[in-house]
């Protein structure tokens, strides 16, 4: 396609740029113990091959890094093809080469040269997708852009909402939070849990964070919304189910998909889905409002949520290998995702008035 045909897709860079920087926290997580260890910073570049290393730990470093490349080529889309993808391969093998260097300086890490071969691997076959389908993905021709366009509201705002329901559906591949929980700060900064644990009061406020949760996210996306149609929020609901389903599964040793189902769960599943449905018959312009609101009690209750001590321990419940890089990213995700949504409702709040559309 010649140059001037060529757009950058301003979704694709915000995917792009969102999943690199969670790569980065995967890579370095817990940024704790730095020190010099007194070595040059590239010598494992020249390391043997490692004796413990298994086909999960490489197939995960190969796929888990396709995503960051394969956007990043619609994201340069003013340049020509071909120096895109070259661009997004060279961009991934210096990510990666970037945050292995750093890990030289933390003791709970070590960094392998086997894993900037398959990080540059997944790299080279996500710009290779990218470059065939990630054009006709971003396309303003394209099925997902007329969607976006139709139901979406305009700009960067719209985009940025996007990103932040997909963050949102990450956060909920972290088994042992409480279903739709997130805004947990206690762990990122290893503060004390403040009520003990009782049966009746637990119950209560689990389903009342689920409840609040529900009604929050429901109501940031109503906010991104164009055209309003209750399809969308019903499909958001079930694949963040879903994700929660299949954490369970894969990251439980024994798995148990439906750890989450809760009679606290499933109480404020129902009242979450009764509530939101009642919130969004509402004015349009009330929804930012009580979103917020919503996220702001639900952050609350899950600070001061009693630790469930029907989870086993992370060393027990978590298998290892390259599984604990995910989970400390989508627990951050899952702290971080309320103030973040927050501040986009804010936006949102500050520019309602120019958007004629959006209480249609």
């Amino acid at each position: 396609m010649p140059l001037n045909h060529r757009r950058s897709s301003p979704l694709a860079a915000y995917f792009a740029a969102a999943i690199g920087v969670l790569v980065v926290y995967a890579c370095l997580h817990p940024f704790t113990g730095w020190r010099d260890p007194g070595l040059p910073a590239f010598e494992f570049l020249s390391a043997p091959w490692p004796r413990y290393y298994t086909w999960v730990d490489l197939t995960v470093n190969v796929i888990g890094i396709v995503p960051f490349s394969f956007a990043l080529v619609p994201a340069l889309g003013r340049l020509p093809r071909g120096w895109a993808v070259l661009l997004a391969i060279l961009t991934t093998f210096c990510l990666s080469l970037s945050v292995e260097t750093l890990q030289n300086f933390l003791p709970s890490r070590v960094p392998s040269n086997v894993d900037v071969g398959c990080n540059t691997l997944g790299g080279l076959l996500g710009a290779l997708a990218g470059g065939r389908w990630g054009g006709r993905l971003f396309d303003p021709k394209s099925g997902l852009t007329r969607w976006r366009r139709k139901r979406i509201v305009a700009g960067h705002a719209g985009e940025i909402g996007l990103v932040l329901m997909g963050l949102w559906l990450l956060t909920l591949l972290t088994p042992e939070s409480l279903l739709f929980a997130t805004g947990d700060l206690r762990r990122l900064f290893d503060l004390p849990t403040p009520l003990q644990f009782n049966p009746t009061r637990f119950m209560k406020v689990e389903a009342a964070i689920t409840t609040s949760q529900l009604v929050a996210v429901g109501l940031t996306a109503r906010c991104a919304m164009r055209q309003f149609s209750p399809w969308p929020i019903v499909l958001l609901v079930l694949l963040g189910l879903g994700a929660k389903t299949l954490a369970s599964a894969a990251f439980f040793s024994p798995g148990d998909p439906f750890h989450w189902a809760t009679p606290g769960g499933q109480i404020g599943l129902a009242a979450g889905a009764a509530l939101l449905g009642v919130c969004l018959l509402l004015p349009a312009r009330s929804h930012a409002m009580l979103a917020g609101m919503a996220l702001l009690v639900a952050t609350a209750l899950v600070n001061l949520a009693p630790e469930n001590p029907f989870l086993p321990s992370d060393a027990a419940m978590i298998r290892q290998g390259n599984f604990l890089n995910f989970h400390g990213l989508t627990q951050l995700t899952a702290s971080l995702w309320p103030f973040v949504t927050f501040a986009y409702l804010g936006l949102l709040g500050a520019s309602a008035p120019r958007d004629s559309l959006r209480g249609h």
